[in-house]
């Protein structure tokens, strides 16, 4: 009885259009995501951000080794291997500054201000992929980044140098995403998902052990989980992206902030006040614009039309 229930829901699954799919798997992945970054922070109250990154690190390796081990020693050759270990350069300020964010700040302003990864990604496009960007998206840019001085609240009470982490860490995912792109013209997405989880890990090991606490059972549970909702939501995310339109997913992934205002609200009993609403309003407003330019203007070149990503 039960597999015939479970096979009725995967059938009504395989006839919803792909687009409908790829909306429900980013919005799970985005309430994963939303999950991963709580628990991070009810971990950071007695862990180090250290420990925590080597050990959600350490359980992501052991959920990707089946996709790792399948094709190896092939998973692990690169064309460019400098690439490689750049991005896992940028992945790891990323996670470590983006992490401590967390921690420290209200989880709806990190959660936003990890958002201007999208303004960055437009800079990082010019510099290492040498896109054409006109002036509708750098305009954009410079919006989003007003929003992000607003959030931060400099000369003021309100400011916090974690707020700086946040952005630090935006803008090395943001490179991290530019090199991604470069990368898969090399290297099959297998080989980049290796270096990363392995890379990652093995730069966490000596910081890791340095910050060793041995967690107690309950912080253990918390570890592991943040491991696997973290596996299990990228997965949403790759699944998402293989239905989904990638611009409309785009806008729908800042339902994170709902669900991280949600959660601060009852779980940290904390709440976004108006500056950091209209901080966001601009931050999110702006990554939309830039997203939906370079959506317009790729399909524009794909109909063979002229014109430039602006």
């Amino acid at each position: 009885m039960q597999d015939l229930t479970r096979q009725l829901y995967l059938n009504r699954f395989s006839d919803l259009p792909d687009s409908t799919k790829g909306v429900l798997f980013l919005l799970v992945a985005a309430l994963g995501f939303s999950v991963m970054v709580a628990l991070l922070k009810v971990a950071g109250e007695n862990l180090h951000v250290a420990q925590i990154l080597f050990v959600r690190q350490a359980g992501m390796v052991v959920m990707a080794l089946p996709a790792i081990l399948t094709n190896f020693p092939g998973s692990l050759r690169t064309r460019r291997l400098d690439l490689q270990l750049t991005r896992v350069g940028f992945a790891l300020v990323a996670m470590l500054f983006g992490f401590s964010a967390v921690i420290h700040m209200p989880l709806a302003d990190a959660v936003t201000l990890g958002f201007a990864k999208g303004l960055f990604v437009t800079v990082f496009a010019v510099l290492i992929l040498q896109e054409q960007v006109g002036p509708y998206r750098w305009g954009a840019v410079v919006v989003g980044l007003i929003g992000v001085v607003v959030m931060l609240r400099p000369g003021t009470e309100g400011f916090s140098v974690y707020g700086i982490y946040a952005v630090v860490g935006a803008a090395c995912a943001g490179a991290v995403m530019v090199i991604i792109r470069l990368l898969s013209r090399y290297d099959h997405p297998n080989t980049i998902l290796a270096y990363q989880s392995l890379g990652v890990g093995i730069a966490m090991l000596i910081p890791g052990v340095y910050f060793w606490k041995w967690p107690t059972p309950v912080e253990w549970a918390i570890l592991i989980g943040i491991a696997c909702v973290s596996y299990l939501a990228q997965l949403c995310n790759i699944y998402a992206h293989k239905w989904g339109e990638a611009s409309m997913l785009a806008s729908l992934d800042y339902t994170r902030l709902l669900y991280a205002t949600l959660i601060g609200w009852l779980v940290f009993e904390t709440f976004p006040d108006a500056i950091t609403w209209m901080g966001a309003g601009v931050i999110i407003g702006a990554s939309i614009l830039t997203v939906y330019r370079e959506h317009k203007l790729k399909r524009a070149s794909g109909l063979g039309l002229p014109g430039q990503f602006s």
